[in-house]
């Protein structure tokens, strides 16, 4: 249903009216009459057009109004990253579509409110704001960084706003500043879709290390993800037995990493570990083996973009990332998706997320199924819906999507990538137990 109310045309405005002939000279009367049904017309059209401005009818024996529920979406979508944003968005787009189509909830259509946020905490805190103030969001989609997401929870939490992420992986979000060692929910309308650094960087460590890689150079980009990644796989790598022979730190924005190159290659490491995303790794990978370091460089989901290869040029063969979930041309599930996402005609790719968005939204609907029978109106509906998102359970496009006490995915699938012939290509997928 469209919120925008029809047109209605008002033929005689009241000048022309006030000097129409009606079979020669008009009289006085008949000039009094033709204003009042002028001025009377007038009003009848005013009415109809406040009466077509609500935002659902309730008027008797109205059965095709339905009030409208939004999902917002928190992403980047201009940027380095807008690729996997984009991805996030669209996807949230289809499972929408899907379930309007379907009328998936009955005397309710959905609607998406999509926000970039720039991979910016200070833009998502703008971004979480605008979307609490409308009451028609109900539940948040986003965002891509796990910085973003630090910055926004605290302003969507308050409004009972779920917020389901596709892809923060730093695991003080759902589990606390003491993760590993007490870990407690701060947020209890907070969820994701996608597994945690806490698995993925002792996954990362683990193959390194079955790869015989003893020695290991670490960088980070300083932001959250990044360097959560990196906490957690140095952790798990020393324990296994690997030295870290040198750790290093550069900018977000830098492009220049020889001064970093220059006090790792004499540490002589058999790999290099990064935490962050494509815009930078493939910069200092390149870099890297032009300065004779010719190593594999590894990274986290944040690389897992085939803009990094298309950035890092040849430079890139042999490179790995560890990325969420199994390839999806693994699963059924996911085919079915990716045949949907392409007849749907979008102009780009799901990219590493979009199956998670996919599955985060369709989380959101399965709550509203529960939340919103019950609900006079969206924000009503949104403590409901954070208690209803803690129990579902069904198969998504990833994989079963369930979530335990503390908001985590109960899935928790890893897949190895490898760099060849200008493409990333699985090498090994298993599940953390």
């Amino acid at each position: 249903m469209s919120d925008s109310a029809p047109s209605v045309p008002v033929n005689c405005r009241p000048r022309a009216c006030g000097s129409a002939r009606l079979g020669g000279e008009s009289t006085v009367t008949e000039r009094r009459r033709f204003l009042a049904l002028g001025i009377s017309s007038l009003v009848i059209a005013s009415l109809s057009l406040t009466a077509c401005g609500t935002r659902a009818s309730s008027a008797p024996g109205d059965a095709g109004a339905k009030k409208v529920v939004k999902i917002g979406v928190i992403a980047p979508l201009s940027g380095g990253l807008s690729s996997m944003g984009t991805g996030i968005q669209n996807s949230v787009d289809l499972a929408v579509k899907q379930a309007n189509a379907s009328n998936a909830l009955a005397g309710w259509t959905i609607q998406i409110d999509a926000q970039d946020d720039q991979a910016s905490p200070d833009v998502g805190k703008n971004a979480a704001t605008k979307l609490a103030g409308d009451k028609d969001v109900v539940a948040v989609v986003g965002p891509l960084n796990s910085s973003v997401g630090q910055a926004i929870q605290p302003i969507l939490d308050p409004s009972k706003i779920p917020l389901v992420s596709p892809a923060n992986t730093n695991p003080t979000l759902t589990r606390g500043a003491e993760a590993s060692t007490n870990p407690k929910r701060t947020y209890t309308s907070y969820f994701r879709t996608c597994t945690t650094d806490a698995i993925q960087g002792p996954f990362a460590a683990q193959y390194l290390l079955n790869a015989g890689i003893k020695k290991v150079a670490t960088v980070h980009d300083k932001k959250a993800y990044g360097q959560g990644l990196v906490t957690e796989f140095t952790k798990a790598f020393t324990a296994g037995g690997g030295t870290i022979v040198a750790a290093e730190t550069v900018n977000p924005d830098d492009k220049d990493f020889a001064a970093v190159i220059a006090k790792i290659k004499p540490t002589a490491p058999q790999a290099l570990y990064y935490g962050g995303e494509h815009p930078v790794s493939s910069l200092l990978t390149k870099q890297m083996k032009d300065a004779g370091l010719k190593i594999p460089l590894m990274g986290g989901d944040g690389m897992y973009d085939p803009a990094y290869i298309t950035n890092g040029g040849s430079a890139t063969a042999g490179d790995l990332v560890t990325s969420v979930g199994a390839p999806a041309e693994s699963l059924p599930s996911a085919q079915q998706f990716v045949s949907d996402y392409k007849a749907a005609g979008y102009s780009s790719g799901y990219s590493t997320y979009g199956l998670y968005a996919y599955d985060a939204a369709n989380a959101i609907i399965n709550a509203l199924k529960v939340s919103l029978p019950t609900a006079s109106d969206a924000t009503s509906a949104r403590a409901a819906t954070v208690d209803a998102l803690g129990k579902v359970n069904f198969q998504g496009a990833s994989g079963n999507v369930s979530f335990d006490e503390f908001g985590d995915n109960r899935t928790r699938v890893l897949t190895v990538y490898k760099v060849e012939n200008g493409a990333w290509v699985a090498n090994t997928t298993d599940e953390v137990k």
